[in-house]
């Protein structure tokens, strides 16, 4: 087993610079940066953050066109509603059921028809049969499905996943890009390749300019890589380029994680995520160990901004 591979077996339940940095050197190690806000000795990431999940606080952000943002419990899930019934992409945690159906009521009192998966982890995922059973067909990128159907595990959250319930399952799938017209908006779907995970795929809202990024983008937050399924560094970097080729001044863009932004503050992460890399792919070139590298302190710049607690599957509208 390489140094960085024993580093995530050695893996406690604190979150770690030292994660995110192996990452940054070999492409290979998880990546979550919130080392001030631990979770308690012996919790579980998961099952901690569905059990917090129940009591989140979800506020609803009216964005342009139609389009809506709830924000406060799993990925931040966007919604356009109109007389096709409501489309969601992402459909957040199954223990924020009630406070979801809550803030969605708000928008549109119209069924949920369409669903659609910006990747397969469960803060974005676990509310899929409840959509499914109301009536919503379920939408993602094939490797979603693929991980959704059969047991995973996560190294960088110590947990197993089981496959998801049948209802959970997406049933129709797409390789690279995928085309809806509804509620008179073009949705239009695209595949980021391996990047947070190997299932990534943005949604971009055309006539009201409103682009999600799922988990490529975390708003002012050091993001997860999750290599157990595919992600690496170098398509973080990859995924954050497309992001900004895809966006204008005005294009209003929601993150997988934190506040709704736009084009300067997705310019200021993808610059992270290359200096970072840069430096550490340096100091690993000259030979120097992972313990050698972290000792050198290689985000020391950007910590007091990007390494700000975010609970797993958490964001703040504020």
């Amino acid at each position: 087993m390489s140094q960085e591979n024993q580093l995530v077996a050695n893996y406690s339940h604190g979150f770690s610079r030292r994660r995110f940095i192996a990452s940054a050197g070999v492409l290979t190690a998880a990546a979550w940066l919130s080392p001030r806000h631990p979770f308690a000795e012996g919790e579980n990431i998961v099952l901690a953050a569905r059990k917090r999940a129940e009591t989140a606080n979800i506020a609803v952000q009216a964005l342009r066109g139609n389009v809506s943002a709830l924000i406060g419990s799993g990925g931040n899930i966007a919604v356009l509603a109109g007389r096709d019934g409501k489309v969601i992409i992402d459909s957040g945690y199954a223990t924020s059921r009630a406070r979801i159906t809550d803030a969605l009521a708000k928008i549109d009192l119209g069924p949920i028809n369409h669903l659609v998966n910006i990747h397969w982890h469960f803060d974005d995922t676990d509310g899929n049969e409840r959509m499914h059973s109301e009536g919503a067909t379920i939408l993602a990128h094939e490797n979603t499905r693929k991980h959704l159907s059969t047991t995973t595990r996560v190294e960088g959250w110590d947990f197993t996943f089981p496959p998801s319930p049948a209802g959970a399952i997406p049933t129709e799938v797409f390789d690279r890009e995928k085309t809806l017209y509804l509620n008179s908006t073009t949705i239009a779907l695209s595949y980021y390749g391996p990047s947070h995970t190997d299932g990534d795929v943005s949604a971009y809202f055309v006539e009201a300019e409103v682009f999600h990024t799922g988990d490529t983008w975390w708003n002012g937050h050091y993001p997860f890589i999750d290599y157990s399924t595919g992600g690496n560094i170098k398509g973080m970097i990859k995924a954050a380029e497309a992001n900004l080729a895809k966006v204008t001044e005005k294009t209003i863009v929601i993150p997988g994680h934190g506040k709704i932004g736009g084009k300067p503050e997705m310019t200021e992460y993808r610059d992270m995520l290359i200096n970072i890399h840069d430096r550490v792919a340096a100091l690993k070139k000259e030979g120097k160990s992972l313990e050698e590298i972290v000792a050198t302190k290689p985000t020391a710049a950007y910590d007091s901004k990007w390494a700000g607690p975010l609970l797993l599957g958490t964001s703040s509208p504020n």
